[in-house]
């Protein structure tokens, strides 16, 4: 029989994090693990990965639940995260999964299929999460949905269009909406990372400024959440340079792009 750990104050107890199979995902799990949350739920497409990931967070002391599906099947990803949060009722949930495509080598273009690919998971697949899991934190009054986009939302890069404009769209979906759960006990964060060490992040064409390992990442993460920052952004300098660039005339931000290495000069 397990013995439950004892909650911790700032610890949310129960954890859900979409996507754990990933890069950012993956430290997470790990890092609530390791800071003493009780429950943790993973979901991934990777069962080898996924199982991975709930042992070492199992090791660290924590109850792990994990749930193979693929996000794009919106039926069952409401369905199971409706279920959870009835039988598990999650302080927190990390809406993280994510893909990311690019315009190829030679700059030919981003395949249609690639796309809408990319919009199932990157958009529609989190604005299901946080429609299913709301019901619940709702009525209970609490809760904390974290959503996670990345600093591309302030300024779209020319390799990574779809993707660029696929997390702008979570970043304005989760701004719009902390602001109308105001009062209901429901907190909602955007996390706006930089580059952080995954095999999507070295995937993605161009330069990789102020990399950051995926542990560090997380506990930054972590942290923000904690302190219910509306958005947690990092690391400072790029954050910095790229919301400049979000408000500079698109021909100086496109020069500038070109200057760093990305597109075309």
């Amino acid at each position: 029989m397990m013995i439950q750990r004892p909650a911790i104050p700032g610890i949310p107890v129960c954890v859900l994090i979409t996507g754990a199979t990933g890069g950012i995902g993956a430290a997470l799990a790990l890092e609530y693990a390791q800071a003493g949350s009780r429950t943790l739920i993973l979901q991934g497409r990777d069962g080898r990965r996924l199982r991975q990931v709930a042992d070492a967070c199992a090791a660290a002391g924590a109850q792990v639940l994990t749930e193979r599906l693929d996000v794009r099947n919106l039926d069952a990803l409401r369905g199971w995260l409706a279920r959870i949060s009835r039988d598990e009722a999650p302080d927190l949930v990390v809406a993280n999964a994510g893909v990311n495509i690019d315009t190829g080598p030679q700059g030919q273009g981003e395949s249609w299929d690639d796309v809408q690919r990319l919009l199932d998971v990157n958009i529609r697949a989190v604005f299901a999460t946080v429609d299913a899991v709301l019901p619940a934190m709702r009525a209970r009054g609490h809760g904390q949905i974290a959503l996670m986009s990345s600093l591309a939302a302030w300024r779209g890069l020319p390799e990574i269009p779809s993707y660029s404009a696929s997390k702008a769209a979570v970043k304005v979906y989760g701004e719009a909406m902390r602001d109308g759960l105001v009062g209901a006990g429901v907190r909602i964060n955007v996390v706006l990372p930089g580059y952080v060490a995954s095999r999507m992040c070295f995937d993605m064409p161009g330069p990789k400024p102020f990399l950051w390992e995926a542990p560090r990442a997380a506990r930054a993460i972590r942290l923000g959440l904690r302190a219910n920052r509306a958005r947690i952004s990092f690391p400072f300098p790029l954050n910095l340079g790229t919301f400049l660039l979000s408000v500079l005339h698109p021909a100086v931000s496109g020069w500038i792009l070109r200057r760093m290495g990305y597109g075309g000069r």
